[in-house]
């Protein structure tokens, strides 16, 4: 009689990880959050700290997801936008370079290096809207070989061609409340890129999408920001490295990017936002949909805590928290237990966003691993970063983490 093959589910809490905040008596969101799903596998599993980013690498989701997926930085890291770009539809070449392109909204100051980077999102602006202010940004400031390709809300891709590489850019969530001045493109070819910046400006205030957000008491998208260069990866197939056949499921693009560079499926669910207030239901039956297909392992990535630190939202991240807890985990391991078949659940965030820092930072990180073939009795262990600190479980790289995670498989 042939084994029912085991099946592995990684929930990934985006930004989950902080530091104490006073407003929560000195505690962190994930010991504030009332969790009890997270709080009893931890009891009946292994806790540790992961080092997600390598040092002296960029702190972004994209270098962590990538350490969280089994993949080196340091050996497969080739930019941000290119996963992003990946998962739109769009192939780079070799001598292309991708860049992220934000719709953001910044004050009204004149000069436009005088201006203060007050929201990287719109007010999380509509995919929709996005769109249609993305068409006039490639109208005005396109050309031949530099084409803008529209994303999911705020997210947007700039294309070039055939092009050089000399930049040095900052992530809009990196100087939230900053003067932008500081922080515009540098490099060689920063100058073309700043001026494409200031052009932004000029016409987006005044789209019809953005008057009628004005009236609606929403955010303004009236600017561009561009940063996250990259060129095309080349990364091994999760399936050629672990024999696990795999999926993700996400709202972000670069996550399911990430995931398409490594031969994984994409699964999109309806109504998912990346914020604390998305489709958790559909994120669930999608995955355990996935699941009863065939597949062996999915990638549930889940961005609401992290656009909570960046917004500064502290009982927002707390709710992110809880959420996922009971709307992910819980049902989850449920409907896991029920099927009968062997299977482990992992969950981590991919890196702190301190919501005093509003980014994020390359502090370690709390994991929880359940092995439902080798539950453990540990009743006194805890979800959070103080309490799988504790433990003295610590994976210095974190590629090494899926390996120990898949050590079953």
């Amino acid at each position: 009689m042939e084994s029912v093959r085991k099946k592995y589910v990684l929930v990934l809490a985006d930004g989950m990880a902080d530091t104490p905040v006073a407003a929560l008596n000195g505690k962190t969101p994930m010991q504030a959050a009332h969790k009890p799903h997270m709080d009893q596998l931890a009891k009946k599993g292994v806790v540790g700290m992961v080092k997600t980013i390598p040092d002296g690498m960029s702190t972004g989701s994209d270098t962590a997801n990538m350490a969280v997926m089994g993949y080196d930085p340091r050996k497969y890291y080739t930019g941000r936008s290119p996963f992003e770009a990946y998962s739109m539809g769009l192939r780079l070449e070799d001598a292309d370079v991708s860049f992220r392109c934000n719709l953001v909204h910044v004050s009204e100051e004149t000069p436009y290096e005088e201006k203060i980077m007050l929201d990287h999102s719109s007010d999380e602006i509509s995919t929709e809207e996005a769109a249609e202010l993305i068409r006039t940004v490639q109208s005005e400031l396109g050309a031949e070989r530099m084409r803008f390709y529209p994303g999911v809300s705020y997210r947007h891709i700039l294309l070039w061609k055939d092009a050089p590489w000399d930049f040095e850019f900052t992530p809009p969530h990196d100087i939230l409340g900053r003067r932008v001045g500081d922080y515009m493109p540098k490099g060689a070819y920063g100058g073309k890129f700043c001026q494409m910046i200031k052009d932004s400006y000029r016409f987006l205030e005044a789209q019809p999408v953005n008057r009628r957000r004005k009236e609606r008491g929403l955010l303004t998208a009236n600017s561009i920001w561009i940063w996250g260069e990259g060129k095309r990866p080349a990364i091994q197939s999760f399936k050629e490295k672990y024999g696990l056949s795999g999926a993700v499921i996400s709202a972000v693009d670069l996550i399911k990017g990430l995931g398409l560079c490594a031969g994984m499926d994409s699964i999109d669910v309806e109504g998912v936002t990346g914020t604390y207030r998305t489709n958790y239901k559909g994120k669930l039956q999608a995955a355990l949909d996935a699941l009863d297909s065939g597949k062996d392992f999915v990638y549930i990535h889940l961005e609401g805590p992290d656009e909570c630190g960046h917004r500064a939202e502290t009982a927002n991240k707390v709710t992110a928290i809880e959420r996922i807890d009971g709307e992910i985990v819980g049902p989850l391991m449920a409907a896991l237990d029920k099927s009968g078949a062997p299977f482990s659940l992992m969950v981590t965030p991919d890196h702190p966003t301190p919501l005093n820092l509003r980014t994020h930072t390359n502090s370690p990180v709390p994991f929880l691993i359940y092995d439902s073939e080798n539950p453990t009795e540990k009743p006194l262990q805890v979800f959070d970063e103080e309490g799988a600190a504790k433990t003295g479980v610590f994976y210095p790289e974190g590629y090494l983490l899926m390996d120990g995670f898949l050590k079953h498989a």
